[in-house]
């Protein structure tokens, strides 16, 4: 086995490393184009140009229009604002939603239940975990009041796939507003916006070698919404707040460079990805992998669930030690003492533990082999 390497990133799935071209292209605007967007001398007007180039950039390649990419602090935010403007704005009262959603849309729907505002239908879930399509529409065929889909496109801890186009026929058969959570996706697949039967989808540039703190909203050019921030103009309106510059020509450059390289890139993660599942199978036959990995599935992430045993049961603290970032689930939760809500909608067995693996294409099997030959000395 080779020697052990300073550190081990397989966390891409929480956050990504700043891709040095995005860093580059966004230095300027920390530097010496530093004018406030919304001023009228040159300098404001040549960082307005900035803002709109990055926005004209990715409408062109998520093929929808310009006026339909807002610029926000991020996913959370973007499900936020979408959430609350399908019940605020566009009169919906129903909200059906999954057990496995990201916190950004489970917390939203929960406060919006608890206030009164609506009620909730949670969709049932397939063995597999991916959405009983047949449950979706037996729930918008007999709900009497007007509905929010809001379904993510790929799941953040076991990587499960939703057929988007499917559930958006659903929704325009029952007049339904759509919304999906696709921070794990933008900057991961191709979207055709504009053939694409969609309300709401989200974006944040740190999933995609961007920057943090920087993220969009897609809003379809037939919805009319209000905003979710006041204070300014900005954002035609939109989105109160003097504009993260650095950051969104960072997010349009890195959504430049991960659509070049997506076939080659999503290529070779694919192969780390199937190759680490070999490589745990034959190293720790007891393993399983929750989910669909093999099918329907984000090529970044595999969640393996390993027999829960005294050493076991400390494999996320034992990888640390080694220099080994993973999740035990999901990021947003790994610090947390509480297990995963989407494994335990999947997966729900106490004498299992769950790590999720997530690659980029800074990876190499050489990290794998080091990996899984310490995963065999912990189970």
């Amino acid at each position: 086995m080779a020697n052990q390497p300073a550190r081990i990133y397989f966390d891409n799935a929480a956050t990504t490393s700043l891709d040095p071209v995005v860093l580059e292209a966004m230095m300027p605007y920390f530097t010496e184009k530093f004018g406030n967007p919304s001023s009228i001398y040159s300098y404001g007007r040549e960082t307005r140009l900035a803002i709109e180039n990055a926005r004209k950039s990715v409408a062109k390649i998520l093929h929808a229009h310009p006026a339909e990419i807002f610029f926000t602090s991020g996913g959370t935010e973007s499900s936020n604002t979408a959430i609350n403007a399908a019940i605020n704005d566009l009169g919906c009262r129903h909200i059906i939603s999954s057990p496995i959603e990201h916190h950004a849309t489970l917390h939203t729907v929960e406060h919006l239940v608890h206030k009164g505002e609506v009620t909730l239908s949670e969709v049932k879930l397939l063995p597999d975990g991916h959405v009983d399509l047949e449950d979706l529409e037996r729930l918008l065929a007999n709900s009497t009041k007007k509905c929010l889909v809001t379904l993510m496109h790929a799941n953040n801890e076991i990587g499960n796939m939703l057929d988007l186009h499917a559930v958006g026929n659903l929704c325009k058969k029952y007049d339904a507003i759509f919304h999906s959570d696709t921070v794990q996706t933008v900057g991961h697949f191709p979207f055709d916006l504009r053939n694409t039967p969609v309300h709401f989808i989200t974006g944040a540039g740190h999933k995609f070698h961007g920057p943090k703190g920087v993220g969009i909203l897609y809003v379809n050019e037939n919805v009319r919404i209000k905003p979710y921030i006041h204070g300014g103009a900005q954002e035609r309106n939109m989105r109160a707040g003097t504009e993260n510059l650095y950051g969104i020509v960072g997010f349009a450059k890195a959504l430049e460079l991960a659509t070049e390289r997506y076939e080659a890139d999503s290529n070779y993660i694919q192969g780390l990805k199937i190759y680490m599942m070999e490589q745990v199978k034959t190293a720790v036959p007891e393993a399983a992998f929750n989910g669909d990995p093999l099918g329907r599935s984000l090529y970044t992430v595999l969640s393996v669930s390993f027999p829960m045993t005294e050493k076991s049961e400390m494999i996320l603290f034992n990888l640390d030690i080694n220099n080994i970032c993973v999740s035990g689930g999901s990021a947003c939760t790994s610090g947390a003492i509480q297990g995963s809500h989407v494994i335990a909608a999947v997966n729900n067995d106490p004498n299992r533990v769950t790590v999720r693996f997530s690659f980029s294409k800074h990876n190499t099997k050489e990290e794998i082999d080091f990996v899984v030959a310490k995963l065999k000395e912990m189970i």
